[in-house]
């Protein structure tokens, strides 16, 4: 793994609370989360259901408002954003990679990449190429033109991945992106998560799997909407468990 930077700090989140009222009771999805974190790290977000890592994901992909505290992303506090301002921030500067790929399934893998760029406009030859460069990274040139039902699973997250990557921005954003893939498919994609981060991509990826967060430089573990630790790799008592395990395993 990469080691850890001290690049200047890209998204600081002080006191960030998600309530939901139902009913009666209100929930504290987030309940006074306190965080930074730098340009070029590789961060994993751990917790069971309903610790609050989802919710933490979407308030930090722009796809939900806290209910109170402050997310200021590179110098620009996001709190008072219009719902406009939010959209442009979403496809500009953060990428999305999802367990469940969600591609488009009438589309080739070409079209599926290039449309970030139709929300911004981008002209055809230049999405085109643009899309095939992204694919050729991801190494999938030779699948430009096969729609998803033609592809592996393997293959479907690398689409996504491509199309994250598209708008060049500061920060990928992954949802469990090994969810739905199986062990060896799984560490191909890890892989390439590695090389992307040595590159100088920006990752934030929520995981429930151990073998998954080890991967990056610095895991963060919530449970009842709170911060509970959050430390380098290579200091984390489950991680540093999990990898003697493996070495164990490896010499029996």
């Amino acid at each position: 793994m990469t080691s850890m930077t001290t690049n200047h700090v890209i998204i600081t989140l002080q006191d960030i609370r998600r309530e939901y009222n139902l009913g009666v009771e209100c929930i504290h999805a987030l309940d006074g989360v306190t965080l930074e974190l730098k340009d070029n790290e590789y961060v994993a977000i751990m917790g069971h259901s309903g610790s609050g890592k989802s919710t933490l994901m979407n308030v930090l992909g722009c796809l939900d408002r806290a209910t109170g505290g402050s997310y200021v992303l590179d110098g620009q506090d996001t709190t008072e954003m219009s719902d406009a301002a939010l959209a442009r921030v979403r496809n500009e500067r953060i990428g999305f990679v999802f367990q469940s790929f969600e591609l488009l399934g009438q589309l080739s893998a070409c079209r599926n990449v290039e449309m970030p760029l139709i929300y911004a406009a981008e002209g055809w030859l230049s999405r085109r190429r643009l899309a095939t460069e992204a694919l050729d990274r991801v190494g999938l040139k030779g699948r430009i033109h096969h729609k998803p039902n033609q592809l592996s699973g393997g293959e479907k997250q690398r689409v996504a991945i491509a199309r994250a990557l598209i708008c060049k921005p500061s920060i990928l954003l992954a949802d469990e992106p090994t969810g739905n893939l199986d062990t060896k498919t799984s560490h191909e994609i890890m892989a390439l998560f590695s090389r992307l981060h040595e590159e100088g991509q920006t990752i934030i990826m929520v995981t429930h799997e151990e073998d998954i967060a080890c991967h990056a430089d610095r895991i963060i573990r919530m449970q009842d909407g709170k911060v509970i630790s959050d430390l380098p790799t290579a200091e984390d008592p489950a991680s540093r468990y999990r990898k003697s395990t493996q070495d164990e395993e490896a010499q029996a």
